[in-house]
């Protein structure tokens, strides 16, 4: 099992000691993550990768804007052209260069890895098919979602919510899901149909629940793959 990331903003907007030994240690996370990604395993390193090459092209944004609000000095007269070349002078004590440099250095490779990781989850989205179970009620933002764990021969069930959250500029959807039980899978199985009945009676709160179940063959990490690839296709097919 792979250790948390020591990928964080610190590390690249706090440097205070070797340059050299922090580009080290971004490229050392780098490789194991995309091992992970070798071994099937995108969550929560893709969406992690993701939101920090997100944030560090904001803070080089931010870096550009504070640059032009620095005071000036003359670094060079181009007497030819007649043109005064400025540069720009940082307070004492800032490392903003040297924060700017490594976060440029390392931007394309996060983007790299993050691709490698992009390419396995539209895989196992191609490869993962959603269908609803019985007729579909016109509430659908409570339900009941079945995904295989083939690597455990399991069905797993859970109970989801889906929450809409309204801003002046958008609509937010989060989906809440709980884990109810799991189905041996082999020899005589029940049809997604017998299993959202019998979960009506046991559950009993939802007298005619939204159903999705899905299928695939991939053998992948479920908690690291199939679930979250599944949640993202769930959503998807509520808000259809």
């Amino acid at each position: 099992m792979m250790k948390e990331s020591r990928l964080n903003l610190d590390l690249f907007t706090k440097v205070h000691d070797d340059f050299e030994k922090r580009q080290y240690i971004i490229l050392a996370e780098l490789k194991k993550i995309s091992t992970e990604f070798q071994y099937y395993k995108i969550y929560p390193h893709l969406s992690e990768l993701v939101k920090i090459h997100r944030t560090l092209r904001d803070v080089i944004s931010r870096l550009s804007d504070l640059r032009n609000q620095f005071p000036k000095r003359i670094g060079k007269i181009d007497w030819v052209n007649r043109r005064i070349e400025h540069e720009v002078v940082f307070v004492d004590g800032t490392d903003l260069s040297a924060v700017e440099n490594l976060i440029t250095w390392a931007l394309p490779k996060i983007k790299q890895v993050i691709k490698e990781g992009i390419a396995i989850h539209e895989y196992v989205e191609n490869e993962l098919t959603v269908e609803h179970v019985g007729i579909l009620p016109s509430y659908r933002d409570e339900g009941y979602f079945f995904v295989p764990d083939n690597a455990q021969q399991k069905l797993n069930l859970f109970r989801f919510e889906l929450s809409i959250f309204k801003s002046s500029e958008d609509d937010y959807r989060s989906l809440k899901t709980r884990f109810l039980k799991a189905l041996k899978q082999g020899g005589v199985q029940l049809s997604p149909g017998s299993i959202k009945l019998n979960l009506i009676r046991e559950e009993k709160e939802l007298p005619n629940p939204a159903t999705y179940t899905f299928d695939t063959k991939l053998d992948f990490p479920f908690d690291q793959t199939i679930l979250p690839v599944a949640k993202r296709k769930l959503m998807w097919a509520i808000c259809q």
